[in-house]
């Protein structure tokens, strides 16, 4: 038997080739992204939910209607174009004008409903899609067995990229879709129809997804998460390529295909994070990608946007009056309330709250969030349990891993900006998470279970929820305190200053690069606090906590609080975990209210509760 390097030949090219398939895959997700994205200035996160459809159209066409793969292959993709259409015309044409990173916090509501809709209706079990018998068998091959139908993928992929390059590069057509993104007034007044063409743009994108999951049907199981899986992913293809470089995404998505099979055979541990990894390295040297060109309106996100803090009236007086009436629900909320369900809510307000520093005051929108809550939470369990440290000193290691996380993703993240910027940070998560996944002492899929509270100091025994819930009281108050100081202070001055007008406060002689790390430090300890303190409360560490979802459920928080005001997170996390506690009996539909509230808080109130409330009264809260 031939082998290369130890590895066997035919394993070796039968890896290459599911490589090259789920290059194929990347490609075609990737192109239909860079085509929303470069054309449109869209950052479409709901392109894994659409590529799910895709899949279970074709499903829903073979078992209800009969209708089979080839005409699935057409249909399919319509179908999902024509939702691309009603989506377009009915929410993102109306954030045009706004930063493109609302339409990524939009199309992520737009997934989570999708996404919830297909889970209540078909759970999340997987459902088989035979391959159609034209495609079926293979060719035997002297190095390797060659499936038929993997062969089709393949080419089938390649076509698709292709024509879609040469459509949006070389034809008429593409030169009309280019100028209209350029200046949409100059090409109206040659008679031409602009939104239409944005429109079909963005179906044309969304058709590409439904392809991909045609295409996938037989080889992956049909199943509500399978766009959820891919799209992180997918997302790292396209920042390495360059944000709306369609060449960019076709050579990448397939190049990254391979180098993922070959990792997988050489060295599997790190095959789940070797696309992050590569992202992470490019963005360092190339901050545009590989094939992208740097320009303002795509490099930089704009603060002004982003931050809503409404009036900046100063009224400490109020302040401290609703700091004190805050206290006061504190401590008799366990009279009518569970305790292990306050302590929840006050460490999702107090990760909210450290999230809202760096966004609502630092204008840095990162997706990085799970990385020091879920990791401080396992460093902390691990501590509490295998080493039998005293719950202080457990809280106090996780909080130090947290701060070290924050360093490092701020040394690495501060020198890119806007969607850049926060794909960085979500790669640099992804690597923790896996290293979560792969690492001994976090238990795996099990997590760290049974972790036990300890005595305070030696002498507050934590076994008592009222006890824990009291320690957890007064640090998040501690916190809230710690925070607003931080904020009024020269230092939150001139973050402030910073976020709002960058290259004068530079000019001005202040260090942007050492504030933002700053804060990137002080954000993730209070992040990695929030996720030590649950872990002792809950005596559970688990893979949830540093998954990317829960850097998605603090945005949410965040928005739905209200960014940038001082009391607005707590709100949106009170009313986020709640309606998780009190609307888990409907299953998948917590996740579509969710998705809808984020939508809505997107179109109609980016001030956000608090935001609305501070706005009408004229003072900042």
């Amino acid at each position: 038997m031939m082998t290369l390097l130890g590895i066997p030949v035919h394993a070796l090219f039968a890896q290459l080739l599911l490589g090259l398939i789920n290059g194929s895959f990347y490609a075609i997700l990737s192109l239909g992204l860079a085509i929303i994205f470069g054309l449109l200035n869209i950052i479409n996160f709901a392109h894994g939910a659409q590529y799910m459809m895709g899949a279970f159209v074709a499903w829903i066409l073979l078992n209800n209607f009969g209708i089979g793969y080839w005409p699935a292959l057409v249909l399919a993709p319509l179908i999902v174009g024509l939702f691309g259409v009603v989506l377009e015309r009915t929410l993102i044409a109306r954030l045009y004008k706004l930063d493109h990173l609302y339409g990524l916090l939009l199309t992520f509501g737009v997934a989570l409903v999708v996404q919830g809709l297909f889970r209540n209706q078909y759970g999340v079990s997987g459902l088989p899609y035979a391959i159609p018998p034209q495609l079926s068998g293979g060719q035997p091959l002297s190095f390797m067995f060659l499936p038929n139908y993997r062969a089709w993928v393949v080419v089938a992929s390649l076509t698709v990229c292709i024509s879609a390059w040469l459509c949006i590069e070389k034809t008429k057509l593409g030169s009309y879709l280019r100028a209209a993104t350029e200046n949409a007034t100059l090409v109206e007044a040659f008679g031409i129809n602009v939104p239409m063409m944005l429109t079909l743009t963005y179906a044309a994108g969304t058709a590409l997804a439904g392809f991909v999951g045609v295409l996938a049907a037989p080889v992956l199981s049909v199943n509500p998460n399978m766009g959820a899986d891919i799209i992180i992913v997918v997302f790292a293809v396209v920042v390495i390529g360059g944000m709306g470089s369609l060449f960019g995404a076709i050579v990448t998505g397939l190049g990254l295909g391979l180098v993922e099979a070959l990792t997988k055979v050489f060295y599997p541990e790190a095959s789940t994070t070797v696309i992050f990894a590569i992202m992470v390295i490019v963005l360092l040297f190339k901050p545009a990608g590989l094939f992208g060109k740097e320009t303002g309106t795509v490099a930089a996100a704009s603060s002004e946007h982003l931050t809503t803090s409404g009036p900046r009236i100063e009224a400490k007086s109020l302040h401290r009056a609703i700091i004190v009436a805050l206290a006061i629900c504190i401590v008799l909320a366990p009279m009518v309330l569970y305790p292990v369900f306050l302590m929840k809510v006050l460490c999702f307000a107090l990760l909210a709250l450290s999230f809202n520093l760096l966004l609502g005051y630092g204008g840095l929108l990162s997706f990085g969030h799970a990385a020091y809550f879920g990791m401080s939470g396992y460093v902390t369990a691990f501590a509490a349990k295998a080493w039998h440290l005293s719950p202080e000193l457990s809280i106090l290691l996780g909080v130090i891993v947290a701060v070290c996380l924050g360093f490092v993703f701020g040394i690495l993240a501060v020198r890119r900006q806007g969607i850049y910027f926060s794909m960085i940070t979500l790669a640099l998560a992804q690597m923790v998470f896996f290293f979560c996944v792969q690492a001994p002492f976090t238990g795996g899929e099990d997590g760290i279970q049974g972790v036990p509270r300890g005595k305070l100091f030696g002498v507050v025994d934590l076994s008592s929820d009222i006890a824990m819930y009291a320690f957890i009281a007064v640090v998040f108050l501690a916190s809230l305190i710690f925070i607003y100081r931080v904020i009024h202070s020269p230092f939150g001055q001139t973050l402030k200053a910073i976020r709002d007008n960058e290259p004068r406060a530079i000019s001005l002689g202040f260090r942007a690069s050492q504030y933002k790390i700053a804060t990137f430090v002080l954000s993730a300890g209070l992040a990695g606090l929030a996720g030590s303190m649950k872990v002792l409360a809950l005596q559970l560490a688990s893979l949830s906590d540093v998954h990317w979802s829960t850097s998605g459920d603090v945005v949410l928080m965040t928005l739905v609080g209200g960014m940038g005001t001082i009391f607005g997170p707590i709100v949106g996390a009170v009313t986020m975990v709640s309606m998780q506690n009190y609307l888990a009996q409907f299953g998948a539909w917590v996740t579509v209210i969710q998705g809808a509230i984020f939508i809505v808080c997107v179109l109609l109130f980016r001030q956000g509760v608090v935001g609305l409330i501070a706005r009408k009264i004229g003072r900042q809260l």
